[in-house]
């Protein structure tokens, strides 16, 4: 399982006592995850998930708090901190900053028809819709200058195809550099993976695992989340679910010609963004109990969007 820091039962207990939610009957690690340690914790007062952030910069964390309460409070299924007696969010277990945020219902969604897609498209155009007015200014710490400045160092690990495609892609990165900012722009998720949504039955129930939400491109958002949920068995992406995702996304929040123009480019770009956070991952030492995901998933993904058509529907 993907836990980086062990939690003993008396701290947990003594962590708890602050938000009055009666005894603790059980908690265990969660598999799903690469980045931070997330447990199931199960109360007198119900199910919660606990989480020890172990990525970025802790000062950012009341960022992600305010955007959580934001999107709560404009009726999206997402988990939000409970506050103790004192009002704070954000506390400190096992000397990691930890956040205690109710559980939602609902499971994993590993085979994609579209249905789910469209369900997909819609809440992520709901949450930028509920965020372009009032953007909460936070960039991405894994944005086009790291994607510039890691690419250069990873280059010499690849062989030479790999090379030529990373150095490809990079071109790419420093040729949408004085559009990004241009392009609308909200809050992202920015990691609308599948293991980061949950259904319950045919119903999107929960957007979980906030901690890689930035402000940025609205259009970088949906080619996130559309590599992971559009793909075809032989890798390649499947037309059909990305014309489910995309038509429902521009249902509710149309897409403008500029968006239009670099969307080819974009998916690209998304898609080395996950190529070099696996390669980065895969080349750090282990440690027990981790999950290391295949970086060679998104170099494929890569080589094969050259074969691809991405066209946007209902561009204006």
């Amino acid at each position: 399982m993907s836990v980086f820091t062990a939690v003993e039962r008396p701290a947990l207990e003594s962590f708890l006592l602050c938000f009055e939610l009666g005894r603790l009957h059980d908690f265990h690690g969660i598999a799903e995850g690469t980045e931070n340690s997330n447990f199931f914790v199960s109360l007198d007062a119900g199910e919660y998930v606990l989480t020890l952030v172990e990525r970025g910069d802790h000062a950012d964390l009341p960022f992600t708090v305010e955007l959580l309460e934001r999107l709560h409070q404009a009726g999206l299924p997402v988990p939000f901190a409970l506050r103790n007696e004192q009002g704070q969010a954000i506390q400190q277990l096992a000397g990691k900053p930890a956040l205690l945020q109710p559980r939602l219902p609902g499971k994993h969604v590993l085979q994609p028809n579209a249905h789910h897609c469209a369900e997909v498209g819609q809440i992520l155009a709901r949450m930028h819709l509920a965020t372009r007015q009032q953007l909460i200014e936070h960039p991405s710490d894994r944005g086009l200058a790291w994607m510039l400045a890691q690419g250069a160092g990873l280059g010499s690990r690849l062989p030479a195809s790999g090379r030529q495609l990373l150095d490809a892609t990079l071109e790419d990165v420093r040729a949408l550099q004085p559009y990004w900012s241009k392009l609308p722009q909200a809050n992202l998720h920015a990691d609308l993976f599948r293991d980061n949504v949950l259904f319950d039955g045919p119903h999107l129930s929960g957007m979980i695992d906030f901690y890689n939400a930035c402000s940025g491109p609205m259009l970088y958002d949906v080619a996130i989340a559309m590599l992971d949920w559009c793909p075809a068995a032989d890798g390649t992406l499947d037309a059909r679910l990305m014309r489910a995702m995309l038509a429902a996304y521009a249902g509710l929040r149309p897409f403008t010609q500029a968006e239009e123009l670099h969307w080819p480019v974009m998916v690209r770009i998304a898609c080395l963004r996950f190529w070099l956070s696996r390669l980065l991952a895969a080349g750090s030492p282990g440690r027990a109990g981790v999950q290391v995901k295949a970086p060679e998933e998104f170099e494929l993904r890569l080589q094969q969007l050259g074969q691809t058509t991405l066209n946007l529907p209902l561009a204006l």
